[in-house]
């Protein structure tokens, strides 16, 4: 990566955050997934853009990410707390009749090992927001809520806090450290996911969308 290179030859640091992999969950995660074989995923990751982004035309323009926006926190999780790779094989994205990125998409992968990941990401959400995933493996299942600030694997409660709990200020602590170490972190995974998913997915109009 070019930047990655330039900061190397500079003396500087370079890190992509992604805030939801500092949720408080997802060390306990990682941790607890490291030791199993997932068996099959389904993620859930559903908002509401009004809410989140009230009148911001640029998301649904060329260049915006659509429904991407959220789901990219979805891919940041995955590609965290997951011993394995992941590919995507197909998905179906729903493009509204005047818009030019996605509201919502429906996507299937595999990991390395097979297993199936079902994802279904939509931006016309209301009410409870919701960013779930239950991971199955072959010692018990785990679920992940609230972006990963709850999490139940095998019956435990790993964690329960509140969504978005403290993720920015683990994120300037994280900053800090590699700044100290004259180190960078770079993680460029989430993107080529949904690079893949713009790339295999069907496109399907549906209804207009107006704020």
């Amino acid at each position: 990566m070019t930047l990655e290179r330039i900061a190397r030859q500079q003396g500087r640091t370079l890190f992509t955050a992604w805030h939801s992999q500092f949720a408080p969950g997802i060390p306990g995660a990682k941790d607890w997934l490291s030791t199993r074989r997932v068996t099959a995923i389904t993620v859930t990751w559903r908002e509401d853009v009004r809410r989140w982004h009230p009148g911001q035309d640029w998301i649904f323009q060329p260049g915006g990410t659509g429904v991407f926006d959220p789901g990219i926190n979805a891919y940041s999780v995955l590609t965290e707390i997951l011993p394995v790779a992941l590919y995507t094989t197909e998905g179906t994205l729903e493009f509204p009749a005047n818009r030019e990125t996605p509201i919502a998409a429906q996507l299937k992968m595999l990991t390395e090992e097979g297993a199936p990941v079902d994802l279904d990401f939509d931006f016309r959400e209301t009410g409870v927001q919701t960013w779930d995933m239950l991971i199955r493996t072959d010692d018990g299942d785990m679920e992940l809520s609230q972006g990963g600030a709850k999490i139940v694997a095998g019956g435990s409660l790993l964690s329960d806090e509140g969504a978005l709990a403290g993720e920015y200020d683990r994120i300037y602590a994280r900053f800090a450290q590699l700044i100290a170490k004259g180190e960078s972190d770079v993680d460029l995974a989430p993107f080529r996911h949904v690079a893949d998913a713009m790339m295999l997915g069907r496109h399907r109009k549906t209804d207009a969308f107006e704020w």
